[in-house]
């Protein structure tokens, strides 16, 4: 048994270190296919420093930190609608596809197709910080109840963020991923202010620019961290009820024009059909052949 035991651990060691190597190897690949990207970018000078830094801090906001993804970004916007514009080409002029279209349809077609490719990628990351920042937004004031728990159980700042990261995971991952972060950068660098300053930097929500100031006002000059903190809790209760009876007193606009368009159709001929039936009956029966 002791040496099947040492043969499976042999084993799992061994594919271990495959599985290790093979991502090294991945990892290497992907390293210098960023490379080359920002090779060709500099080449063409269409690469600056202040369009990657826009483009890092977007990624960020959206999830990603890696920051070879900030190269890849610019370079898809860059060919993309060459790419793309070369199909369309072929698809509209070359191929024929749409013999129907006049010149002037043809070209309106190529050029959206241009334009979806440069914005493309755009509107792919603007998408997917949109749809994380509402995330965070659902679940900050959940976040700061159970900072400020902690805060009045003693606990410091970097272990509350660690313990509300783990208690809000599962209901809000988005938001537990940076309160984690947070907590380890608040562990790791030397300037706190940086840790804090960061998570702003990752989430474009006033609310958590809130937040932000009210820490470091509070690792500057010890205010009381949980009546703060309260009071802010308050405050996004507050907002998030407003917009949910913004949302609601316009519900009756927006319903208006399916009102119209699908039920009111409906109850006329409900209504009225019977009685069309009747006039058509009474007509049809006082005809010349009656």
């Amino acid at each position: 048994k002791r040496v099947k035991a040492l043969n499976e651990r042999r084993e799992q060691l061994k594919a271990g270190i495959m599985v290790g190597a093979r991502k090294r190897a991945s990892l290497i690949r992907k390293n210098e296919t960023t490379d080359a990207m920002r090779q060709f970018l500099s080449k063409l000078q269409v690469l600056q420093e202040s369009q990657l830094a826009e483009a890092q801090q977007k990624l960020a906001q959206a999830g990603i930190r890696k920051k070879e993804w900030a190269v890849a970004v610019i370079f898809g916007r860059l060919v993309a609608p060459i790419v793309i514009g070369i199909l369309a080409a072929l698809y509209i002029y070359v191929f024929n596809m749409f013999p129907e279209w006049g010149t002037t349809k043809k070209f309106l077609a190529f050029a959206l197709a241009v334009g979806a490719g440069y914005k493309g990628p755009d509107i792919f990351v603007q998408n997917m910080i949109a749809k994380r920042t509402d995330a965070v937004r659902k679940g900050l004031p959940d976040a700061l109840d159970l900072l400020v728990i902690c805060a009045e159980a003693g606990l410091t700042v970097d272990a509350s963020f660690g313990r509300v990261a783990r208690e809000l995971g599962r209901a809000y991952p988005e938001l537990g991923d940076e309160f984690t972060l947070t907590s380890i950068e608040l562990s790791f660098l030397t300037e706190r202010k940086q840790a804090f300053e960061n998570l702003a930097y990752r989430v474009d929500l006033d609310a958590v620019q809130g937040v932000v100031t009210t820490m470091i006002q509070t690792e500057r000059y010890g205010t009381p961290l949980a009546s703060a903190l309260r009071v802010l809790s308050a405050e996004f209760r507050n907002d998030r009820m407003m917009r949910a009876e913004e949302k609601a007193a316009r519900l009756p606009a927006i319903m208006t024009v399916p009102l119209i368009l699908f039920i009111l159709p409906v109850l006329f001929v409900v209504i009225l059909g019977p009685a069309a039936c009747s006039i058509a009956d009474a007509f049809a029966g006082d005809g010349p052949g009656s």
